[in-house]
């Protein structure tokens, strides 16, 4: 084998061995993971909150307004051209996914406000503990210098 050969395939090694490095620590990153185990959650909260309004909600919405079914719910324009096809505004589909939707965003806008006040509390607690340390160093500053003097 030529030495040329040799370098070059010592140089593809390295290469696919760089490569392989770097998407290695990509998939490590901490926020890759994080992403992906929020999409598999939210796909597993969005079939929950799906049956939470086809199961629970809309029956009782529909109870509430005379026993109507929302997902039946359409408007017929027939066709105006003579032929027997009719175009069907399906306005009651449209109506649930409106409700999951602001199922979906206060669920969200609940979690994000109990994790902003914990966070707000983590931070006080820190800021606090930082205030005692400040408070010993000044106590033992305050010793040095007492026992400066009486030397």
């Amino acid at each position: 084998m030529s030495k040329e050969l040799k370098i070059k395939e010592k140089a593809e090694k390295l290469h696919k061995s760089s490569f392989a490095t770097e998407f290695r620590e990509f998939i490590n990153r901490g926020s890759v993971i994080d992403l992906a185990v929020g999409v598999i959650i939210g796909g597993a909260f969005g079939s929950i909150v799906t049956s939470l309004v086809n199961d629970i909600v809309m029956p009782l919405v529909g109870l509430l307004v005379g026993g109507v079914n929302f997902t039946n719910l359409e408007i017929t324009i027939p066709n105006l051209f003579g032929t027997a096809d009719a175009a069907h505004i399906k306005y009651g589909n449209f109506l649930q996914n409106l409700v999951d939707f602001l199922i979906v965003a206060f669920s969200i806008f609940l979690m994000i406000r109990l994790i902003n006040r914990l966070s707000k509390k983590q931070d006080e607690d820190k800021a606090e503990e930082k205030k005692t340390e400040e408070d010993q160093l000044s106590v033992l500053k305050d010793i040095r210098a007492e026992l400066k003097k009486r030397k």
